[in-house]
């Protein structure tokens, strides 16, 4: 399990990311139009999954902010923004803030895609929630990035997951 914090406190989440090199897990998320996306619907893209807790956050809404912005120039690139928030309020807040170079999608119905990226929260007032974590993933489905972020209040290093597009 990763071992990190909330304002100074450890918390834990179930494992450790996927392995660099490994093939990015499956997963099912709903989007805003309560559609289910898998991996599959990005097969031949480079994707940013940028993990959070709650876009009702500080930290990771600017992280929405952050990656929509650097990452709209990028070639055959998609940055999946991916917490437990429902796909409503998903979707209030990147209209609301006027976000289209990402895509929201949500785990509400289930927990498939924080248990096969090992991100969910296991204790401490968080529990049940994602924890804050980026996974890039190459054009072969691969994963060739990952930070789990060691306190949920920190960005994540936005440079060295772009980086790892190229």
């Amino acid at each position: 399990m990763a071992n990190i914090t909330l304002k100074g406190n450890s918390i834990h989440t179930l494992g450790e990311l996927p392995a660099i090199g490994s093939k990015a897990p499956n997963f099912e998320l709903t989007a805003s139009d309560l559609s289910t996306k898998t991996l599959a619907d990005y097969s031949g893209q480079k994707l940013v999954l940028n993990i959070f807790p709650s876009v009702d956050t500080g930290v990771c809404a600017q992280s929405v902010r952050t990656f929509n912005e650097q990452a709209s120039g990028l070639d055959n690139t998609k940055v999946l923004c991916i917490s437990r928030d429902l796909p409503f309020a998903l979707n209030r807040f990147c209209a609301a803030e006027g976000l289209d170079n990402v895509v929201s999608l949500s785990e509400f119905k289930d927990d498939n895609f924080s248990k096969s990226y090992q991100v969910k929260i296991t204790d401490g007032p968080l529990e049940g929630l994602m924890s804050r974590a980026v996974v890039v993933v190459n054009e072969e489905g691969n994963v060739v990035y990952t930070e789990q972020v060691p306190e949920i209040g920190q960005e994540p290093n936005y440079d060295a997951a772009l980086a790892a597009l190229k």
